[in-house]
């Protein structure tokens, strides 16, 4: 017991150093943005955005992002909210409003990943526990799982990251109720989180009821711990997380059809347990949960249809000029060859590093490490951000490798060392690609014409928060930064739900200027901000966006920002001084 102490305050305190170490180093090498709260992504400014509106005085409830389009009801719960609220609310008194707010972004990813190498300890030690600290470095540096703990990532993946490793810990322990228990609450709370780690919650899940037909003594303890810990904390999460846009009609997080697909799955290792007690052989056993779980799935499919298409909503047209651009959001078919390499590099190390630690030593919790490896990979080829959990997941048997090549000498520890560290990929990718030059579309920039990174830069943001509130039409990724450095609303934004404002904003500068004038008018748009290349695709002939591009603006748009002008004004129509955007609401 004293041992078993000892370790666990050891692999803490390593832990702890590694995480405030490289967040201590992050911190200050991004210190300017961190201080002046320019975070990372857009999603973490409007999470703190989102904070704020909560801490004053927006309801518990209500997740609505008022400057967004007419009033948008987002896709997140306020779970993910609590850590940068407590930071907030404690920091405050002592440093200021501001202070108090860079110190939350700063801490609580650094508080994230000292959990997730903890934990990463863990979980090796149930494979090697001479492993086990090596295991904590090589996933302090385990590209790119590592960006989304950077101070200011106080978006929900490292929270998300965090409760699926700690279920994986449970998972890989004795078969009991407890820890069955602790898989189920995990995946209910990472429901109420968001979707995006689920299909590795199914897995855990899978792997419990093999264990349990494997030997039904064994897994039946675990398997009754899942089922009422995931509907325990899917009741829990009901009654103090749904929002007041519980019932939205989508799968895309935690919504009533979200919800009800997991509990129905959640009755399955129940069932199998009851009904399952008189199956005597192997092949009886798996017929039972073959037979549960294709009826709870057909349940499933028919109590929450959106499940199968979480993004289905979004128009065709939006997801070909927006949707399918975004970085992580790609697949490994769409993105470019570097940054496919970067990501998956050490992802695909650790799942080679696992097939040889299984032909090594055949165990079963490697092999449940394995298939959520695999998981990751799969779900990578559809969506880079797989990438993220099978970096991290890969860092046991990568530190096991690097032990097996410790005994085999200098050369054979280096190379261990040099394919185990996440961090070379990109920096490989960047060494043999060619920088790109131009605008992020790959054209030439235009002479007497502003980039498209000038449009979200800090002056910008400046310039924009010196003029009367109002709502501005921009590009999508330009609303993050907007909404929590001003006072305005923006008619777009990057959010899959956003559909009337981001489809009024591409028709807006796709079309002639007298089109987008009228479509200005509706929505009551007060400032018009575009730069060349912010639509990520060719501005059109005759458009707005090529009109405003070449500096060629029309009567009814202002400049307010120079010669160079990225900034404008919409002059009031004469016979348009009420006119506004029906859906529009006021600003709170």
């Amino acid at each position: 017991m004293d041992r078993e102490r000892s370790e666990l305050a050891g692999d803490l305190l390593v832990a702890l150093g590694l995480a405030l170490v490289l967040g201590v180093v992050w911190a200050l090498r991004d210190w300017s943005s961190l201080a002046a709260l320019r975070l990372p992504d857009t999603d973490d400014v409007v999470r703190l955005q989102q904070v704020r509106d909560w801490l004053g005085g927006q309801a518990w409830g209500d997740l609505t992002q008022y400057r967004l389009g007419a009033g948008l009801p987002m896709h997140w719960s306020r779970v993910a909210d609590l850590g940068p609220a407590l930071l907030i609310v404690a920091g405050t008194p002592l440093l200021g409003a501001h202070g108090g707010e860079v110190v939350a972004v700063a801490v609580w990813p650094i508080l994230l990943f000292a959990c997730a190498l903890w934990l990463i300890g863990r979980i090796t030690r149930r494979l090697d526990a001479g492993a086990a600290r090596t295991a904590m470095v090589v996933a302090a540096i385990a590209y790119p799982a590592t960006t989304i703990f950077l101070p200011g990532r106080i978006d929900h993946h490292g929270l998300q990251l965090v409760l699926l490793l700690g279920a994986t810990l449970a998972a890989m322990g004795p078969s009991t109720f407890r820890n069955g228990a602790i898989v189920g609450v995990c995946a209910a709370t990472s429901l109420v989180v968001g979707m995006e780690t689920m299909p590795f919650f199914a897995v855990l899940g899978a792997a419990s009821l093999g264990v349990w037909a494997l030997s039904p003594e064994e897994g039946d303890r675990r398997i009754i711990g899942i089922g009422i810990g995931t509907l325990a904390g899917l009741a829990i999460g009901v009654m103090g997380f749904a929002g007041w846009h519980w019932r939205y009609p989508a799968c895309d997080g935690f919504t009533l059809q979200a919800a009800s697909g997991l509990a129905i799955m959640a009755v399955v290792p129940l069932a199998v347990a009851l009904l399952g007690r008189r199956a005597r052989s192997l092949r009886s056993r798996l017929a039972v949960i073959a037979a549960l779980s294709l009826a709870a799935l057909a349940v499933a499919r028919s109590a929450a249809p959106s499940c199968e298409a979480p993004y289905g909503q979004v128009p065709p047209l939006l997801r070909q000029l927006w949707l399918d651009r975004v970085g992580e959001a790609q697949s490994v078919f769409a993105a470019p060859p570097a940054m496919v390499f970067g990501y998956l590099g050490v992802m695909l190390a650790g799942v080679a590093a696992s097939v040889w630690l299984m032909r090594r030593n055949p165990d079963r919790n490697a092999a449940l490490l394995l298939a959520l490896q695999c998981t990751a990979v799969a779900i990578a080829a559809v969506q880079l951000r797989g990438a993220y959990t099978g970096a991290m997941l890969g860092a046991p048997a990568l530190a096991i490798l690097i032990g097996a090549a410790r005994r085999r000498g200098t050369l054979a520890l280096v190379t261990a060392w040099v394919v185990s560290a996440g961090m070379v990929y990109p920096l490989v990718a960047q060494a043999v690609t060619p920088s790109p030059t131009g605008s992020s579309t790959g054209a030439p920039i235009r002479d007497g014409t502003t980039t498209a990174s000038s449009c979200a830069s800090p002056a910008m943001m400046a310039t924009l928060a010196r003029l009367p509130a109002g709502m501005v039409m921009a590009p999508i990724d330009i609303a993050s930064w907007g909404i929590a450095a001003t006072s305005h609303r923006f008619v777009a934004g990057p959010y899959h739900r956003n559909t009337a404002g981001n489809l009024a904003m591409y028709r807006f500068f796709f079309s002639s200027p007298a089109s987008a004038e009228a479509i200005a008018r509706r929505w009551a748009v007060r400032y018009v901000l575009y730069c060349y290349g912010d639509l990520g695709v060719a501005e059109a002939s005759g458009s707005i966006a090529e009109r405003l591009a070449t500096g060629r603006i029309p009567r009814w748009l202002k400049p307010l920002d120079g010669p160079r002008a990225s900034l404008f004004a919409v002059m009031e129509h004469p016979t348009n001084r009420d006119a506004h955007h029906p859906g529009a609401i006021e600003t709170r």
